[in-house]
C-alpha cells in the first residue's frame, strides 16, 4: 500500500530516548518494560516541532509558513498551561507516579525544559533569519523603532496619545503597590526607573501591563510609508514612549515579559451544580500558578531573577527570546496584509451528487448512507439536515451532543428554531470542553431560553461523542435519522480540520444512538448496544478484541489505524502482540505516539507516520482487514486512556461497500504520502519522507483536494 520513498532526516535529535536494546534470539520480550514506550509529554513536544518545521517548507505559501510558526507558539502555550502545569501539580501535592515509560515527573520536566528551550530558540531563529527577510523581499515590513521615519514616528506618537495612554495603567512597585496579579499570557513590561515621583517616592521599578483591548500589531497608514505593507508592534510603541508614563522620572530600561499560568480546571466529582462551579473556576484560570516566564533577551539578569522570584519559578522555567514574547499575535498578519499570492489557494468544498440534486436530506439518506470528508466536502449538509428538521412538520424530536460549536453557530440556531416550533429538542452540552467552557455556558443559556432541554452530560465523564438523532414520522411509523462524526459541530473547524460525517437511517444504529442519549439524559444500567462501540463501556474491549482477532490471522492480518494520539498501554500491547504474530500494521498518528515501532522481535511489522499539512488531521478510523472482509469503524475517540476509558465516546461501523472502498482510498492516500509524512523511528526521532529520485511527489492532502474539491484559483 505504500510507495517507495526516501527519508530525509530533517528532524533534530531532540528528546530521543536511549538506543533500543534487542533481546537475544529466543528470549521473550517483556511487553511491560519501560524501554518499549515513549513518554507522552515528550512525544507531544515532537509533534509541536513538526508543526514548526512547516515554517521552513517552501511548498507552503510564505504567509502560511508564518502562521505555522504562530500555531507552534499556540501549541506550546497550551502544552505549558495544561501538561507542564499538570506535572507540577502532581509533584506539588505528592501524587507523583511512574508511567509505563518509567520516567518520574521531575525527570520529564527537566527534559521538557531542555527540549523546549531548543525548539523555541530555533523558532526565533527561523523568524528572524528566514521568515522576516523573506517577507521583506515581498515588501511586507515589521518596522522597528530605529527605522521609523519622522512621519511614522509622528503617527506613532499620535496613536500612543490617543489609543494607548488613555487605557494603560503603569504600576510603580512600593509597599502600597505590591507586584500586581497579571493575567495569564498577557503582554507586560518591567521598567527600570531613576528619580522620585510627585510624592517623593523612589521605587526604581514599575510594571506596565499592555492594554488587552488593543491589537498587538498595527498597520501603518500608507500615506506615511513608501509603499508595501508596513506593520508596527504595540510593544514598540510602548517602548518608544514609556517615559510619558512616568513624567519627571528617567526610564533606564523597558523590557517585555509574559507569564504562562496553569489554565487547567479542577472540578470535584460530587458537584451539585456543574454550571455554577465551572463559572467560578473560569475566573481562577486567568490567575493560576505560573509555569513559564518569557522575557526579552536584552532584559538585565537582576530583573529576570526578580520576576522569577515573584512568580515562584526557577531558571529552568525562564525563556529568553529575541523578538516579541507572544508570536501567536503574528497571526494578525494574514488579515492586515492583502496578499492572496502568499497564502493557500481557495477551494470550494464539494457536495456529493447524492444530495446535490435533492431538496430533502431525508430522501437522500433513505436512499443510502452518506459519508463526507471535511473540509474537502462541504459541512453544509449537516447544517441542512438540522434546518430541514426544524421546519419539517413530520419531525417530532431532535437530540444532539455539543462539544464545540462556535459563537455564531447555524447549528445552534437550527436547534433553537426547532424548539420554538414546538419540537422536542434536547442538547447534551459538554461544559468542560477545554478553552470553550465560557462559550458553552453562554450557548446553554441561549438554548434554554428558546425552550431546548439542556443536559450537561455525566459528571466525571466528558461527553466527547458527536451524535445527532432526529425522530420523524413517516407513513404512520417513526423513523430515526442519525448523524455521527469524528469532529465537532463547528463550521469553522470543518474548514480547517479533516473529519468524517456519517448520516444514516439504519434501524440498528438509530436504536443504538437513542439508547446512548437515554444513558446521557436519564439514569439506569448500561443498555445493550447492537452496532456501535461506546466508551466507557464497550469501546476499549471491542477495539482490542478486534486486534486480537487480526492477530489470530498471523501474517495474513492487516490493521490500519488513523487518529490523533496513541497512549493507552493495553492497546499498545495488543498491537505489539499482533506485530509479533506477523500482522502488518500501519498507524497514521498525527501527534502523540507512545508505541515504539520497528523494534526487532517486538514491533518490526508496525509503521507509524504523522501527516502535517495545510489541514489539521483529525479523522479517527479503525480498519481491520479480516481476511478481505474488513471491519471498519470511524470514531470520536483517539487511542488514549481518557478516550477509551473515561469519556463518553462512540465508534460507528462503515458497512456500505461503496463507502468502505472510499475509506480505503482515503487511507491509501495517506500511506502513499511521500512528502507531508513523517516516519517515527525506533529511537523516537521522526524523519520526513521525500520522493525517491524520479518519483512523483504525492502529498495526501493535495491528492484529496484534487479528488474531492473544485479549486477556485
Amino acid at each position: 500500500m505504500t510507495t517507495e520513498t526516501t527519508q530525509t532526516a530533517v528532524s533534530n535529535d531532540h528528546s530521543v530516548p536511549a538506543p533500543v536494546e534487542v533481546p537475544p534470539v529466543g528470549e521473550e520480550i517483556n511487553l511491560d518494560a519501560s524501554e518499549n514506550y515513549f513518554n507522552r509529554e515528550l512525544s507531544q513536544l515532537q509533534f509541536n516541532y513538526r508543526v514548526l518545521k512547516q515554517a521552513l517548507d517552501t511548498t507552503h505559501p510564505l504567509i502560511n509558513r508564518l502562521i505555522f510558526s504562530c500555531i507552534f507558539s499556540s501549541n506550546m502555550d497550551e502544552f505549558f498551561e495544561i501538561r507542564v502545569a499538570g506535572l507540577r501539580q502532581q509533584i506539588k501535592y505528592g501524587r507523583e507516579t511512574v508511567g509505563v515509560d518509567g520516567m518520574l515527573h521531575e525527570q520529564v520536566l527537566a527534559e521538557i525544559s531542555r527540549v523546549a528551550h531548543e525548539y523555541i530558540h530555533e523558532q526565533y531563529d527561523i523568524l528572524n533569519n528566514v521568515l522576516i527577510p523573506e517577507l521583506e523581499r515581498e515588501n511586507i515590513h515589521f518596522v522597528r523603532r530605529r527605522e521609523w521615519t519622522p512621519a511614522q514616528a509622528e503617527w506613532v506618537r499620535n496613536y500612543f496619545d490617543e489609543e494607548i495612554l488613555p487605557v494603560v495603567s503603569p504600576i510603580g512597585l512600593d509597599p502600597s503597590h505590591p507586584f500586581p496579579r497579571l493575567v495569564n499570557k498577557s503582554l507586560n513590561f518591567i521598567v527600570e526607573l531613576d528619580g522620585k515621583d510627585a510624592f517623593g517616592r523612589e521605587t526604581g521599578m514599575a510594571i506596565v501591563p499592555a492594554p488587552r483591548s488593543l491589537p498587538r500589531l498595527v498597520r501603518l497608514p500608507d500615506d506615511v510609508c513608501d509603499g508595501g505593507d508596513n506593520l508596527v508592534f504595540l510593544s514598540s510603541m510602548i517602548h518608544a514612549h514609556a517615559d510619558e508614563l512616568f513624567p519627571g522620572m528617567e526610564v533606564k530600561g523597558c523590557y517585555q515579559f509574559r507569564l504562562t499560568r496553569n489554565a487547567d480546571l479542577e472540578l470535584e466529582d460530587d458537584l451539585v451544580d456543574l454550571a455554577s462551579a465551572l463559572r467560578g473556576e473560569l475566573l481562577s484560570r486567568r490567575f493560576g500558578d505560573g509555569v513559564r516566564l518569557e522575557v526579552a533577551d536584552n532584559c538585565p539578569e537582576e530583573l529576570m531573577h526578580f520576576l522569577l522570584r515573584e512568580f515562584g519559578l526557577t531558571e529552568r522555567d525562564l525563556y529568553q527570546v529575541h523578538g516579541p514574547v507572544n508570536l501567536t499575535r503574528l497571526l494578525a498578519v494574514g488579515s492586515l496584509v492583502d496578499r492572496p499570492d502568499l497564502t493557500y489557494s481557495s477551494f470550494s468544498p464539494s457536495i456529493p451528487r447524492q444530495i446535490r440534486s435533492k431538496e430533502s436530506m431525508f430522501d437522500a439518506i433513505r436512499k443510502r448512507p452518506l459519508l463526507l470528508l471535511h473540509p474537502y466536502e462541504n459541512f453544509s449538509p449537516v447544517v441542512d439536515l438540522l434546518r430541514q428538521s426544524a421546519k419539517d412538520p413530520q419531525v417530532l424530536a431532535i437530540r444532539q451532543t455539543l462539544y464545540r460549536t462556535g459563537a455564531d453557530s447555524e447549528i445552534v440556531e437550527a436547534l433553537a428554531d426547532a424548539a420554538r416550533r414546538g419540537k422536542e429538542v434536547t442538547a447534551v452540552i459538554e461544559l468542560r470542553a477545554r478553552f470553550s467552557e465560557a462559550e458553552n455556558l453562554e450557548l446553554a443559556s441561549r438554548l434554554q431560553e428558546a425552550g431546548v432541554i439542556v443536559v450537561y452530560g455525566v459528571v466525571g465523564y466528558k461527553t466527547h461523542a458527536k451524535m445527532i438523532l432526529i425522530v420523524r414520522r413517516e407513513e404512520g411509523r417513526l423513523r430515526r435519522y442519525v448523524h455521527l462524526g469524528t469532529g465537532n459541530y463547528h463550521a469553522g473547524n470543518a474548514r480547517l480540520y479533516t473529519d468524517y460525517s456519517f448520516m444514516t437511517c439504519d434501524e440498528s444504529i438509530g436504536d443504538d444512538v437513542n439508547k446512548l442519549f437515554q444513558q446521557l439524559t436519564g439514569m439506569g444500567k448500561a443498555l445493550k448496544i447492537k452496532k456501535l462501540f461506546h466508551a466507557p463501556f464497550t469501546l476499549h474491549n471491542r477495539l482490542i478484541s478486534l486486534i486480537e482477532r487480526e492477530t489470530s490471522h498471523g501474517k495474513n492480518g492487516r490493521i490500519i489505524f488513523k487518529f490523533n494520539a496513541l497512549t493507552e498501554p493495553q492497546m499498545i500491547k495488543a498491537l505489539y502482540r499482533a506485530s509479533q504474530a506477523g500482522v502488518q500494521i500501519d498507524l497514521i498518528i498525527r501527534g502523540i505516539c507512545c508505541l515504539r515501532p520497528g523494534v526487532p522481535g517486538l514491533s518490526e511489522n508496525i509503521r507509524v507516520r504523522s501527516i502535517i499539512g495545510r489541514f489539521l488531521e483529525h479523522t479517527r478510523v479503525y480498519y481491520y482487514d479480516n481476511h478481505g472482509q474488513p471491519d471498519v469503524y470511524c470514531s470520536s475517540a483517539d487511542g488514549m486512556e481518557r478516550n477509551l476509558l473515561s469519556r463518553i465516546e462512540t465508534a460507528f461501523p462503515i458497512e456500505e461497500p461503496a463507502l468502505l472502498a472510499r475509506l480505503r482510498d482515503d487511507l491509501e492516500a495517506y500511506l502513499a504520502d511521500n512528502c507531508q509524512s513523517w516516519v517515527l523511528q525506533p529511537d523516537g526521532s521522526y524523519i520526513q519522507n521525500q520522493p525517491a529520485e524520479g518519483e512523483e511527489r504525492l502529498a495526501s492532502q493535495l491528492v484529496l483536494l484534487d479528488r474531492l474539491t473544485a479549486k477556485l484559483n
